[in-house]
């Protein structure tokens, strides 16, 4: 279930009604009363899901959830004791489905100093705070920011202006500067005959103690589970991290690091400018990614890897060199 404190969840829906007000084929189960989606592998009795890709078969089988969409070709698959639609678009048929179960909480009504642990808060000039956030002790929000309904954000802190927060749980000592983004909705769209349909993003975002986030920098929260920044990671300005991304401890991420979806990297890793990362990829404890490097495979703990696409340093640099020497031969060949 997503957090109460950022989502509300609305008036459950029989299956039947699901079926009739997103356009999927009812197969059975229309009695069957959902409250809530997730994902294959955590979806419980009350819960609707789905299968886009048949090579996540095993886990339709093995599903508890009350509801699965999937394809036509997929309806026989679907557990026995789950109530089922069938439809040529499962991702986009669940993202509506989302969207009549759950809502973000709206930032209708605010409230200032009963959100500050004590009277050593300080709230800049322009700070809006939602209804059921905290700030801890000591902490200074800068002027113009945004912290939206039950946001958590502890002690001694420093927000810079301009900085919005949502969906979030933030630790002790953690520094946010001017113009970052916490906690929008991550890039996840699903293709439908209408058009992309956007998924709603029910996850959250933490992060923990002694971490830094550049100006300008975005991070999503996740799409179902969290995104997660480990203590005393160190991330530069114009950085994007985005949904279901679990950054470790004592990360360095220099500016214009670009990591994709559903990343997990180890602890103390470092990224230098512009790297960028592709989606569900693990980078091992103790790496480093060259500056400009493009990351498509994962990466051992304690490897360098540069280039484009980015290999082990060694192999990079033979290559580049290889290059540039036949290229040179060339030149004098003419």
């Amino acid at each position: 279930m997503p957090d109460p404190r950022f989502f509300e969840t609305l008036a459950p829906l029989t299956v039947a009604e699901l079926s009739a007000r997103t356009g999927a084929e009812l197969v059975r189960g229309g009695d069957t009363v959902i409250a809530t989606v997730a994902p294959l592998a955590t979806a419980g009795p009350q819960a609707a899901t789905f299968l886009s890709d048949r090579k996540l078969a095993s886990l339709l089988s093995a599903t508890q959830a009350g509801c699965v969409i999937v394809h036509p070709g997929s309806v026989e698959a679907a557990p026995a004791g789950a109530a089922v639609l069938s439809t040529r678009e499962p991702q986009a048929t669940w993202a509506r489905v989302s969207g009549l179960l759950h809502r973000p909480v709206p930032l209708n009504q605010t409230i200032s100093r009963e959100a500050a642990e004590d009277d050593t808060v300080v709230l800049e000039p322009g700070v809006v705070v939602g209804i059921g956030a905290r700030i801890g002790s000591g902490t200074r929000i800068g002027a113009n920011s945004v912290i939206g309904p039950g946001v958590q954000i502890g002690r001694d802190c420093a927000v810079g202006p301009n900085v919005s927060i949502g969906f979030a749980l933030i630790g002790d000592r953690v520094k946010i500067m001017a113009g970052a983004r916490i906690g929008e909705a991550g890039f996840g769209a699903a293709p439908s005959a209408l058009g992309p349909v956007d998924v709603p993003q029910l996850g959250r975002v933490i992060i923990q103690d002694g971490v830094t986030v550049g100006a300008n920098s975005c991070i999503d929260r996740g799409a179902y589970a969290d995104t997660v920044i480990g203590e005393n990671t160190k991330i530069d300005n114009l950085v994007m991290i985005a949904h279901n991304c679990v950054i470790g401890r004592n990360g360095l991420l220099a500016a214009h690091t670009g990591i994709s979806g559903s990343v997990t990297v180890g602890d103390n890793v470092m990224f230098g400018g512009k790297a960028g990362i592709g989606d569900h990829l693990t980078i091992g404890e103790g790496a480093r990614i060259a500056g400009g490097a493009g990351v498509l495979a994962d990466v051992p703990a304690g490897e360098t890897w540069s280039g484009y696409p980015a290999k082990p340093l060694r192999q990079s640099l033979r290559e580049a060199i290889w290059l540039a020497k036949q290229a040179s031969g060339k030149t004098r060949a003419r």
